[in-house]
């Protein structure tokens, strides 16, 4: 569960602010501006969910051969990198 929190964070808190922005929103007489705004915080999130969400790199397919190699008494060197 905390993986799915720590991958999708961006996704949950653009989801829980979409959600109190809409509620503010319709719960007061809104007009067109208001409308806009709206929209124009829904396609920010949305957009930055494009660009940012967790995708799986051509990297982590090697990940099973150097397993390999580290079991098989091989010296590695590692380098880590977070994909975050």
């Amino acid at each position: 569960m905390s993986l799915f929190i720590r991958e999708y964070s961006l996704l949950i808190v653009g989801l829980v602010l979409s959600i109190a922005a809409g509620y503010m929103l319709l719960a007061h007489k809104p007009k067109l501006n208001e409308y806009l705004a709206f929209g124009v915080i829904v396609a920010v999130l949305i957009s930055s969910w494009v660009i940012l969400h967790p995708r799986q790199t051509p990297l982590m397919d090697d990940a099973k051969a150097v397993r390999a190699m580290i079991g098989a008494g091989t010296p590695v060197l590692l380098e880590f990198q977070s994909p975050f």
